[in-house]
């Protein structure tokens, strides 16, 4: 049996029934075609979860009676993605695949070798717009209580402020002497990972990096791509600290 699907709703109820409307109430009822006594997962995206049966179906809405609720707590420690912009949809991937594999949010970074430019004014806000349903949707696909928030772009230079800020940060770089295994890392705190673009990070914005307090790192041997990078690397940080243990009541 596969696990239940999980809805995002702005706020679980204080009652026993809950309601489905709206974008994820048309999908439940249009879409999935959920249907009296199947069994679903209701998610606030702050550690919130509800398991409960469906109800009652009608137009763009289903009713769930809540039989469960708990509180899961965050993972320690957080990981957030700095990830530079990738043209086309290679962007949008590289945030699916992040979401997947547990990234607790993600920071778009206007690199200086970044082919794609989000400019302010309305395309960029659309890109941001398709980077943030994107983590939406994959948490759901991924049954996450915990829904990763896309910030608003930055330059290097806030991308430094942010580094000093943080209790580790790891920049994924080819020619890094350190392998990522090889690196401490802290068991609580932000850890933030930095992805470069296409063409690589330039000398001068791993230098400013570096200097607020990152560390250049490798995953391998492997060159990986802009847009699956921080998901290899999730994988690795969920092995190396306690980020992939079962999870628990908050």
């Amino acid at each position: 049996m596969g696990t239940a699907p999980l809805y995002l709703i702005d706020a679980l109820p204080d009652g026993g029934i809950a309601v489905l409307d709206g974008a994820e109430g048309r999908h439940a009822a249009t879409v999935k075609r959920m249907r009296v006594g199947e069994v679903v997962q209701l998610a606030d995206g702050v550690g919130g979860l509800a398991h409960g049966v469906v109800d009652g179906v009608g137009r763009d809405r289903v009713d769930v009676r809540i039989t469960g609720r708990t509180a899961v707590a965050p993972p320690e420690p957080r990981v957030l993605l700095a990830q530079a912009l990738v043209k086309g949809d290679r962007g949008e991937l590289a945030v699916e695949l992040a979401t997947e594999a547990g990234v607790d949010g993600v920071l778009p970074w206007r690199a200086a070798r970044c082919v794609a430019r989000w400019e302010d004014g309305p395309r960029g806000d659309k890109a941001l717009a398709r980077w943030r349903s994107t983590a939406r949707e994959a948490a759901k696909q991924a049954r996450r209580s915990w829904l990763p928030v896309v910030e608003d772009p930055v330059g290097t230079p806030a991308l430094a402020r942010r580094v000093a800020q943080t209790a580790c940060t790891l920049v994924l770089h080819e020619s890094a002497p350190d392998a990522l295994a090889s690196v401490p890392l802290p068991t609580a705190g932000d850890v933030l990972l930095v992805v470069g673009p296409e063409g690589g990070i330039s000398d001068e914005e791993l230098d400013a990096l570096v200097a607020a307090g990152a560390r250049p790192v490798r995953l391998g041997p492997q060159v990986l791509r802009a847009s699956t990078a921080a998901a290899v690397a999730l994988g690795a940080l969920g092995v190396l600290t306690g980020r992939w243990t079962p999870l628990h009541p908050g």
